[in-house]
């Protein structure tokens, strides 16, 4: 599970340096930023569901 999180945080990172790399897709460095938040929030909810049960 946490193999797939870190490859989607370093997607949304690579991605939000393009964003912010050309000036024109200044949308997907957003998108990207908001995909990484999101993911990191996942993750983190999972971990403490996944603490509880245990």
């Amino acid at each position: 599970m946490w193999t797939v999180l870190i490859i989607l945080l370093v997607a949304w990172a690579v991605l939000s340096i393009v964003g912010f790399a050309f000036e024109g897709l200044l949308w997907l460095a957003i998108i990207g930023i908001v995909l990484f938040i999101g993911t990191v929030i996942f993750g983190i909810i999972r971990q403490r569901a996944r603490g509880k049960k245990a």
